[in-house]
């Protein structure tokens, strides 16, 4: 958004700045490629199994533990249930598979917003990113914070009720040490994603182990008459593949780090297959575990599944489960982070965002600004928003973006067939995951138009906003001058430069 030229001058102030700071006297940048030998820029850090470790971290959150019960309500019986779990699973490959294609030939990280630009120019780019921004990723954020909160301070106050504004404050906690963690170190970072993937894959393993011994005993008396039809509705069926596509939702995240990846020609593919595999095993053989302990009435009686599944069947060791949940939900919010900071980098690097963003911290070599961009915002709607009211308004552009985005892996097929692909998938599959896109988008213009409209009408004010901010060059002498100081200002504080 701002002029290229100023950020030589910038590079020079925080290079003076640091020079003050320094106790031997050298320039940091200077010394950090002395020293290192490798330039200040996000470097090719994400291996197979750490881009496991974002697709697996990121889509298990606390839903598979709290509430599978939307699935079960809508489908009308076991049988079923289990059958649109596995069908999601399937449906979330093909989505998979077609961001594989996308992020094999298109190497730039960013994620939907980068194919969007690729396929259908900045402005319809730029109305993606403004709904991210101002909406859609700090609501999301915030309510898996929020359950981080709520469940980390359960053991703690256990049986009673934890006060709203401990929740909130817990929140708060776990979101700053999320982004301080993003902020310090691309490495840790990673590593402690991975450890949050093998702790939330333990504890569905403690759902999973006794509920198969279970089964294997003969406890299978749940499972008789388990597709008895006379609950079935067919106008239910749409709603609970919806539900279960949301419990998927997150196999997106790897292609907001493609540059970041080594070997991203197979790295990419291979994560989003194995990753896709886990998951779904995960959520269909904890499904199974969770009917041989409970009836399909207890379980949409319950509040918390897992919660009441273990006191069943484990006794005192439930008290572990909230944390094991508090766990995943911090997994999935570190995930977040670490992906869609690149998505604000990217844009900044674009010229849709402030320069600033696109800018690495010259010793830890983290796109700070980009990371700390959704705190305030994010902060804000914890303790003022309506957050829950929010996600309604925006659950059905996050489908119409990604059906978007895989109707310009077809688009581009034929506008630029000579285009390198070196992992291509057969067309039926994007085609057949984009008509359910838009089948969900035109569910939800059925089943809540209100909210709906409200959602389409707050991405829509993103048209005026790229005209205001991105269209016009000709802005007022005093309005350039504001940004070129914002800038500067800035990255002398978070001690940022331009990426090498």
């Amino acid at each position: 958004m701002t002029k290229r030229s100023s950020s030589t001058h910038n590079d020079e102030t925080v290079a003076a700045n640091g020079h003050k700071v320094s106790q031997n006297g050298t320039d940091p940048v200077t010394k950090l490629q002395d020293e290192d030998n490798r330039k200040v820029g996000l470097g090719k850090k994400v291996t197979l199994l750490r881009g496991i470790s974002i697709i697996v971290g990121t889509i298990i959150g606390a839903g598979i533990f709290i509430s599978p019960k939307g699935i079960l309500r809508y489908s009308g019986s076991i049988g079923m249930s289990l059958i649109v779990w596995i069908a999601c699973g399937v449906l979330s490959l093909f989505g998979a598979l077609s961001y594989a294609e996308l992020g094999t030939c298109i190497k730039k990280s960013g994620g939907h917003y980068t194919y969007i630009m690729e396929a259908f120019g900045p402005q319809m780019a730029f109305v993606r990113l403004w709904a991210d921004l101002i909406a859609i990723r700090p609501a999301a954020m915030a309510v898996i914070s929020l359950a981080f909160g709520q469940y980390i301070l359960e053991p703690l106050f256990m049986p009673c009720d934890i006060p709203p504004i401990a929740v909130k404050l817990a929140t708060a906690i776990g979101i700053t040490s999320v982004m301080y963690l993003n902020s310090i170190s691309v490495t840790w970072t990673a590593r402690i994603q991975i450890l949050l993937t093998f702790s939330k894959l333990l504890a569905i393993a403690i759902i999973i182990v006794p509920g198969m011994y279970q089964l294997f005993k003969g406890e299978t008396r749940n499972f008789e008459n388990a597709f008895e039809l006379s609950n079935v509705k067919l106008s239910g069926m749409p709603l609970a593949f919806y539900s279960g596509m949301y419990a998927y939702a997150g196999w997106f995240y790897l292609n907001f780090v493609t540059e970041e990846i080594d070997n991203p020609e197979k790295t990419v593919p291979l994560a989003i297959c194995i990753s896709m595999a886990v998951v779904t095993s995960c959520y269909v053989l904890t499904n199974v575990a969770y009917y041989t302990v409970m009836s399909a009435e207890e379980l949409l009686a319950s509040e918390a599944v897992a919660v009441t599944f273990a006191e069943k069947l484990l006794g005192n060791f439930s008290i572990a489960v909230p944390v094991f949940v508090a766990l995943s939900c911090y997994g999935s919010m570190n995930g977040s982070i670490f992906a869609l900071s690149r998505m604000f980098f990217v844009a900044s690097r674009e010229g849709q965002l402030p320069e600033v963003l696109s800018m690495i911290h010259v010793r830890r070599h983290t796109p700070l600004a980009a990371v700390l961009i959704l705190y305030p915002m994010t902060m804000l709607q914890l303790f003022v928003g309506d957050i829950y009211s929010l996600l309604n308004f925006m659950s059905f552009m996050r489908w119409l973006f990604i059906g978007v985005v895989v109707l310009g892996l077809i688009y581009l097929r034929y506008k630029k067939p000579d285009l390198p692909r070196p992992f291509k998938v057969p067309i039926f599959i994007p085609v057949v995951f984009c008509l359910t896109c838009f089948f969900m988008v035109f569910l939800s213009l059925y089943s809540d138009p209100i909210n709906t409209g409200i959602g389409f009408a707050i991405s829509l004010t993103g048209i005026p906003a790229y005209y205001i901010f991105i269209h016009f060059n000709h802005r007022p002498k005093w309005l350039q001058q504001f940004l070129d100081s914002f800038n500067r200002t800035l990255q002398i504080i978070l001690e940022v430069v331009p990426a090498d």
